[in-house]
């Protein structure tokens, strides 16, 4: 049995409620996995399914075909963007140009195929498997629709992932049963780490399922961390240290690491320095703003702003340029036109700097 969970590190208390419902044969109707992004959530929903469909000791085969979403009985759904009338899931979005400036949600279009994914008769499964990433993201209508699914599940059997389980209506959780999920410690962070960097050529091949594909958090960041960068293509792997600032956003989260390390990756070149040196010279404040909105997406250019915030915090523990990156996050997220956004927040940024000197 140990060997089922045995990919899933430092999640000792879920991984033993997991496997006392496996065992004994009792299962909810419902199981909320919560806890920080990155720590192998999506991982123990696979290996618990596996552990249903096959028993305490697991199968090979099921296991292949829970990954590659090749499952009849399986329905694995994320928070998706609108664009042109269709809903692109997240996974997907950066791949196929999507404007990710605003956050994508699970929408209540979604919660009624799950609706009717669980209403069908299933193939091979007892009842039918449904797996929701990043609940928290539902807007109010699909929150309700997703209550009045659980009060009925059926034979069904549903997961749900979030890294903000205060955000769920109060009668989801309660009609879940919780299966706590913790950042990792410094030894399984690396042990995680270690491990995608060991697979990194199984990584190569095609990992998607329904919607975004079943893999774990760590794998599918993994994957993405060792694509082409604009930093790394232009320094030798002994400058491949990360900077103090990625461990310290990622909290202990292995998967989370590896996304802010492709967010400092994929910064153009000696990006981060001029932020930290930003000139007090408005020509140059101004050329760097450009450079800033048309090289980075939306989503690059609001991880940028955490990374510099941070940065900032640790070298000068001054709240002032923190306040006014903050009121560019708001700008950034409001629409305001990206360009301009930056152009006066840097050169306020660069007269704070120029006082400070």
């Amino acid at each position: 049995m140990a060997e089922l969970f045995a990919d899933l590190l430092g999640q000792e208390r879920a991984v033993a409620l997991l496997q006392a419902a496996i065992v004994q044969r009792r299962l909810a109707p419902a199981y909320l996995l919560a806890g920080p992004e990155g720590v192998g959530r999506s991982l123990a929903a696979l290996r618990f399914l596996e552990g249903v469909l096959a028993g305490p000791g697991g199968s090979a085969h099921e296991r292949r075909r829970l990954a590659e979403g090749n499952h009849p009985d399986l329905l694995w759904m994320e928070p998706t963007y609108s664009d042109k009338g269709e809903l692109i899931p997240a996974s997907k979005a950066e791949a196929l140009g999507v404007n990710r400036r605003t956050l994508p949600q699970m929408r209540l279009e979604q919660i009624r195929e799950v609706s009717r994914f669980l209403a069908r008769r299933p193939v091979e499964a007892p009842g039918c498997l449904v797996v929701l990433e990043g609940v928290e993201a539902m807007a109010e209508g699909a929150a309700n629709a997703l209550l009045k699914t659980l009060e009925e599940p059926g034979a069904g059997l549903i997961l749900l992932i979030t890294a903000a389980p205060e955000q769920l209506l109060g009668t989801i959780r309660s009609r879940c049963q919780q299966i706590p999920f913790m950042r990792l410690a410094p030894g399984p962070l690396q042990a995680v780490l270690q491990r995608c960097a060991a697979e990194r050529p199984l990584l190569s091949g095609p990992l998607s399922g329904p919607l975004s594909g079943p893999q774990s958090d760590a794998q599918a960041d993994a994957q993405a961390d060792h694509q082409p960068d604009l930093q790394s293509e232009h320094q030798p792997d002994s400058a491949q240290a990360d900077p103090a600032e990625l461990l310290e956003l990622a909290a202990g989260s292995p998967g989370a690491l590896l996304r802010h390390r492709r967010q400092w990756r994929a910064l153009p070149l000696g990006m981060g320095e001029r932020l930290m040196g930003l000139a007090p010279e408005p020509l140059a404040a101004l050329e760097l703003a450009r450079e800033l909105s048309e090289l980075l997406d939306g989503e690059q250019q609001l991880w940028l702003i955490d990374w510099w915030q941070l940065a900032l915090w640790r070298r000068y523990a001054d709240p002032l340029p923190l306040r006014r990156l903050e009121r560019l996050r708001q700008q950034l997220r409001a629409y305001v036109q990206p360009r301009l956004a930056w152009e006066v927040a840097l050169l306020d940024l660069a007269q704070l700097a120029s006082g400070r000197a």
